[in-house]
């Protein structure tokens, strides 16, 4: 199970930057299809990688622990 809330956060940082799934998704190494999961609040990320995709998103990382 994910977190739906930490999705939400995550859609609209991209959104705000004008960036797509698949441009996250890249610039993590990771999957589109796992990056989307992240955002459907299907899957949890690891730490390491909320942080650099909060470092794509120029959000601080104290807000992951305000999520």
């Amino acid at each position: 199970m994910g977190d739906v809330k930490l999705g939400k956060t995550l859609k609209e940082a991209r959104e705000k930057l004008g960036l797509t799934q698949k441009q996250v998704a890249e610039k993590t190494d990771l999957s589109t299809n796992w990056y989307a999961r992240f955002e459907r609040g299907e899957e949890t990320p690891f730490l390491k990688t909320i942080r650099d995709i909060f470092k794509i998103f120029k959000l601080p990382s104290q807000r992951i622990f305000h999520l």
